[in-house]
């Protein structure tokens, strides 16, 4: 009876996870932390396995769960009964007993050093550039000192989970920063930009497996139709553009004081502070102010629309992007203080254009009702059906629609689900697709969640599915993985977009 009050209560309650309530995903906590640790609770008590005699191998049981506070190489079977020490002679224990207290006269003087060690590190690095390293760091540094004899020297290094995933356009994989044939694909792309007229099929067919960091500013205001492809044009078009956004300023801004505005205008403030929450760059009150610009203005100059939550995301690839022009090292942790009033503008400029553009071409996802969103969550239900009829009747038989995960999924574009770096990487392909924020994205969908069909069929309840569709662990993903995101995506697109009876039922 509890179980059929719980669906109930999900199917009729307004704040569904999914739905255009505060959603979280990648950059942000979990949806509600005591939904989260219950669900585990839940998870951990399902998994468990049952002991065929508890008495006999309990020591052993909890020995292999606490694993970390033994040390490698002990033998946990090994019988230390009394036999075996009646072997050991005098001479033996003596030398033993020795050599422990020598080791443990050397491990005395080590905190020492280690403080030394620490102050060096302190004084050659005065810029830490992620919050979270600084928090790892400190809290290592302090288990060192306070326990300098604690077993945990002998363990092998484990991965740490960071916090915050980083901006850095580097790959999750640790690859190098420039390959041969990364240089090669560079001297490309300057050379296409460079050209009088930039052949812009070229650029867009160079720009589908990503584009580098070096020439990504340009581009993007290239492929996005902000810049004109003749280089002679384009520092004209940019002043005047960019002239043109702050005469909106000047003339629409104040009016968010103004009655008819101040809805508007009060959503926006209240959605910014949750624009990547983690990412010290956008809780700065500067960077706030520039973010409540754009989309006041956006929202005032597209009435049928007018703001709807969600937009405030798509202003932050762009913003890191042209920001990334004047800072050299990774823009999370940088002080927008620093950068002139002229750098200042032009990135709020132009990060406005190119938002506005790529809204151009998916508007109905924000008019009234949202058209454009549901139609394309039912293009996807459809989609799966055909691709992976063993999901899509998983969801039918626990009664998951594709609305209460795909909703934020085609509202936000994936940037809720994915890092932002990868958002990045991401939109270098979107660019280059025609309807690439429309069209392509639906495909990117589609092999999105087939790419966690193992985990979504071991899920046997409602609540497990919606919590691990609303928490997908992408937090360490990077361009390989989205790499081979797009190449699914691809292939998807390949075999339905031109067979319109295969696609639908």
């Amino acid at each position: 009876m509890a179980g059929d009050n719980s669906k109930q209560f999900w199917k009729r309650s307004a704040k569904l996870p999914g739905s255009i309530q505060p959603v979280y995903g990648a950059q942000h906590p979990p949806l509600d932390p005591r939904l989260t640790k219950n669900f585990i609770k839940e998870r951990s008590k399902v998994n468990a396995i049952p002991l065929k005699n508890k008495k006999a191998s309990s020591f052993h049981e909890f020995a292999r769960n606490t694993s970390d506070a033994w040390d490698i190489g002990d033998d946990e079977d090994e019988d230390f009964s009394t036999s075996s020490f009646q072997t050991l002679n005098s001479k033996v224990a003596l030398a033993t007993a020795a050599q422990v207290l020598e080791n443990h006269s050397k491990l005395r003087m080590k905190p020492e050093r280690s403080q030394s060690t620490a102050a060096d590190i302190t004084t050659n690095f005065k810029v830490i550039k992620s919050s979270s390293d600084a928090q790892l760091s400190r809290n290592s540094g302090d288990t060192c000192l306070r326990n300098p004899l604690h077993k945990q020297q002998s363990l092998p290094l484990r991965p740490i989970i960071p916090l915050v995933a980083r901006i850095s356009d580097q790959n999750a994989s640790g690859a190098p920063p420039m390959t041969v044939r990364e240089k090669t694909r560079l001297e490309k792309f300057r050379q296409l930009l460079s050209s009088h007229n930039t052949d812009l099929d070229e650029l867009r067919k160079c720009s589908w497996p990503g584009v580098p960091r070096e020439v990504r500013p340009v581009t993007w205001r290239l492929l996005s139709g902000y810049l004109p492809a003749n280089t002679e044009r384009r520092k004209m078009t940019l002043q005047r553009k960019r002239e043109e956004y702050f005469g909106f300023i000047e003339q629409y801004y104040d009016s968010r004081n103004e009655e008819h505005h101040q809805d508007t205008y009060r959503q926006i403030h209240i959605d910014i502070p949750r624009t990547n929450p983690l990412i010290p760059l956008f809780q700065q009150p500067l960077v706030q102010e520039i973010f409540e610009r754009i989309l006041f203005i956006w929202a005032i100059r597209h009435p049928a629309s007018g703001y709807v939550q969600g937009i405030n995301d798509l202003v932050t690839p762009f913003f890191v992007v042209f920001l990334s022009e004047y800072v050299e090292e990774d823009v999370e942790n940088f002080d927008v203080t620093n950068l002139s009033q002229d750098m200042l503008r032009s990135i709020e400029a132009d990060s406005f254009w190119c938002m506005s553009k790529l809204l151009d071409g998916i508007q109905d996802n924000y008019t009234f009702a949202q058209p454009g969103i549901q139609k394309k969550v039912q293009a996807l239900e459809e989609l799966v059906s055909r691709i992976d009829e063993q999901v899509h009747n998983h969801f039918r038989r626990y009664e998951v629609e594709y609305l209460q995960f795909a909703f934020r999924w085609m509202n936000n574009l994936l940037m809720r689900e994915l890092p932002l770096r990868c958002t990045i990487r991401l939109w270098d392909t979107y660019q280059s697709e025609p309807e690439g924020f429309s069209h392509f994205h639906l495909y990117v969908c589609a092999a999105f969640l087939i790419k966690w069909r193992k985990e979504i069929l071991d899920e046997e309840d409602f609540q497990g599915l919606l919590m691990l569709l609303q928490n997908l662990p992408t937090i360490h993903w990077g361009n390989e993985e989205i790499g081979l995101l797009l190449a699914e995506a691809y292939r998807l697109k390949y075999m339905f977009a031109d067979a319109p009876n295969h696609y639908r039922r």
